[in-house]
């Protein structure tokens, strides 16, 4: 039994050295063919070079980011750096500029602010990378906003269709997917109390999360829709939905978390499906209210606890910062460098 499987083992490793050899020499073959052109991505880790059409941008990153934080700052998307089952695109020069001064102001300063200058620095991502198209799954119809890839890398995707005069918009997209990656680069640091993954135990739906309306999703004490797709996705959308959310978007999430909710599906005259939902009395069992303020007390208690930081506070600081947001001002920071 033992000869047969160490025999096994040894054709496995053999043939995955076959393969390992092969695609070496076809890589390196390839990459001595001068058919397929110029590469549209950056081969090597660029030099600050004052006649570059970017270089006021570049310096603004290494000053801001690579200097304060250690952290890459990449708007020229790299082929190593994306998934290559999506198809993706580059995010433009000029919403790669804003994006990174919003970034600074309504995430990194906030932290600075709040927490202290050297939080980001020791917790922060090593990388944060521009998408700018956004990736589908064709196989459940969603898209992915952003990725936190072991706790040193950000993606964020989108960036192309971004609207700054859109906070809400904005926050859907970016900011909140900030919020939401980060917090999961903190609970996969140091862990939060299992006692919230036993609280909703019964209702994720980790495959079919995406069907279920938000209304229904708060009703059953979820955040987002998303939120109820497994226990730490739950559990960073607390934190990320708190953060951003306004106080008028807060107290509905609330108040539609109170009711009981029923989807509704009818035909319209030309036989098409109109899906609708409809306030019901609740009668699901879970008070949605409750739930979401019974994860929040526990997603606070552990951001003091072991981060020492102050969710309220950190909240406050970022629905001031939102809601004037001095764009011109921030941009002017990247131009007026020479």
């Amino acid at each position: 039994m033992f000869h047969v499987l160490k025999n096994r083992i040894m054709k496995i490793y053999l043939f995955r050295c076959f393969v390992a050899f092969i695609i070496t020499i076809t890589i390196t073959a390839c990459s001595n063919d001068e058919l397929f052109g110029p590469t549209i991505f950056e081969k090597t880790n660029a030099v600050l070079d004052s006649t570059s059409y970017t270089y006021n941008f570049d310096s603004y990153l290494t000053d801001n980011y690579l200097k304060t934080y250690n952290l890459q700052f990449r708007y020229k998307m790299q082929d190593m750096g994306t998934d290559m089952s999506f198809n993706l695109v580059p995010a433009t020069l000029d919403n790669s500029k804003k994006i990174a001064v919003l970034v600074k102001y309504l995430w990194f300063d906030v932290y600075a602010k709040v927490v202290g200058p050297d939080f980001l620095k020791l917790y922060g991502p090593r990388i944060i990378h521009l998408i700018g198209s956004p990736a589908y799954n064709p196989a459940n119809g969603t898209m992915l906003l952003g990725l936190a890839e072991g706790g040193l890398k950000v993606s964020l995707f989108r960036i192309n269709s971004m609207d700054p005069t859109n906070i809400e918009m904005m926050n859907e997209f970016y900011f909140k997917t900030m919020h939401h990656e980060f917090a999961h680069i903190l609970h996969q640091t140091k862990s939060y109390p299992k006692d919230f993954n036993l609280i909703s135990f019964k209702n994720y739906e980790p495959f079919s999360w995406q069907d279920r309306d938000e209304k229904l999703a708060a009703s059953l004490g979820f955040a987002s829709s998303y939120g109820g797709s497994q226990t730490r996705e739950d559990f960073v959308e607390i934190i990320a939905n708190y953060i951003v959310k306004t106080d008028a978007q807060w107290n509905q999430l609330m108040l539609d978390a109170s009711k009981g909710w029923k989807v509704e599906i009818t035909d319209d005259a030309k036989g098409n499906k109109i899906t609708t939902i409809v306030e019901i009395p609740d009668a699901d069992g879970v008070d949605g209210h409750e739930v979401i303020l019974r994860k929040l007390s526990i997603c606070r208690t552990w951001l003091a606890d072991a981060w020492n930081v102050d969710l309220d506070a950190l909240r406050a600081e970022v629905q001031k910062r939102q809601s004037n947001i001095p764009l011109d001002s921030l941009l002017l920071d990247i131009d007026k460098r020479k």
